[in-house]
């Protein structure tokens, strides 16, 4: 255990997200969840229904964004973190921009679609008229793991039919 309190908070929210992928996974959805935190508190959470609700813009992200938008009754959310256990696509990265959040934290490197860091980096792009601060590494492996673990079976299961 660390002694950072700072990265230890990162890590009590970033265990919810983790926590919401996993509900995820268990209903067939890519296991991805995430958290909006204002204040210290969870003010909102989702996990991916791109599968049950058929509509690919229904990401985490995107769904926590809409909700805390409605907790906070304000298209802004200044002065929240999303958590989310997956570096954020470049649609969500755009919502993160659009909804004016002050940071994001994700926990592994999305390879083929990442939108903060790996592939593009919207959050902090200078031209853009927001940036978010961006923190990724947070149970890294845990994260990757149930994502490795999860794609491996519907590899599997997709081999069988």
């Amino acid at each position: 255990m660390t002694d950072n309190p700072q990265l230890q908070l990162h890590q009590h929210f970033m265990r919810e997200a983790l926590r919401i992928a996993y509900e995820a996974a268990d209903k067939g959805e890519v296991p991805v969840g995430a958290i909006v935190v204002q204040n210290n508190e969870i003010i909102a959470s989702a996990h991916n229904m791109v599968e049950s609700l058929g509509d690919p813009t229904a990401h985490a992200e995107i769904l926590a964004i809409r909700k805390a938008c409605e907790i906070v009754q304000s298209k802004y959310l200044l002065k929240c973190t999303l958590y989310v256990t997956l570096e954020p696509c470049p649609m969500c990265s755009g919502a993160l921009v659009w909804s004016k959040l002050s940071r994001v934290v994700y926990a592994t490197i999305d390879h083929t679609a990442g939108g903060c860091n790996s592939l593009f980096n919207i959050c902090s792009n200078r031209r853009l008229n927001h940036r978010i601060e961006v923190l990724n590494g947070i149970l890294e492996d845990e994260c990757t793991a149930l994502l490795t673990s999860w794609f491996s079976a519907k590899r599997n299961r997709d081999q069988e039919l």
